[in-house]
């Protein structure tokens, strides 16, 4: 079963036989699978845990909102590494025409999908993976608790593919259904700044 350096199975999370990818065939807009962008944002964490992207992170994280920086991009894929700070989400979103993934390199992350017309919570900690496919709703926040120590930041990073160009924003209405409510152009990951 293969597993990420962080000795995480990935293969539960290749989405590349469900039956939506499949289907899609050719017609996706990538020539990366979800499979693929796990093992990108796993070499990601490996280098910023080896040092090799040191010269890109600040002399300290900030502490009241959430930073970014890209580590790489080319046509196919850009990778982020992300900081999250407590109490900011990222709100109901998805990534247009892309295909994401992520890996924890610290502390703890929270993830609100809606699946099957409900909000689903899971946790992600450090060296977990996870991966977006076409149209994959989700909220993602800092997970309070005991895994995540307030003063130290929550990082993970993320790929996307084709690179990110936009995201579509949305609320859960009174008759819980997911409804658009904007979508944005960016080149910024989860919504996040610079």
């Amino acid at each position: 079963m293969p597993s990420s350096s962080f000795g995480v199975s990935t293969s539960a999370l290749d989405l590349s036989t469900h039956p939506d990818v499949r289907r899609l065939g050719s017609s996706l807009p990538t020539r990366l699978r979800p499979a693929d962008l796990l093992r990108i944002t796993d070499q990601g964490a490996a280098d910023v845990i080896e040092g090799r992207h040191d010269h890109l992170l600040p002399a300290a994280f900030p502490t009241h909102e959430r930073w970014s920086t890209r580590l790489s991009s080319d046509d196919d894929v850009d990778v982020w590494l992300i900081s999250w700070v407590p109490d900011k989400s990222t709100e109901l979103h998805d990534h247009a025409g892309s295909f994401g993934a992520l890996t924890v390199l610290s502390g703890s992350l929270a993830e609100y999908r809606w699946t099957d017309g409900d909000l689903r919570r899971r946790t992600l900690d450090a060296g977990d993976q996870a991966a977006f496919p076409l149209g994959w709703v989700h909220d993602v926040m800092r997970a309070p608790g005991p895994a995540t120590d307030s003063t130290e930041p929550t990082l993970s990073v993320h790929a996307y593919s084709p690179p990110l160009t936009a995201m579509s924003y949305y609320e859960v209405t009174e008759h819980g259904a997911l409804r658009r409510t904007r979508t944005e152009l960016t080149d910024l990951p989860e919504g996040g700044s610079k």
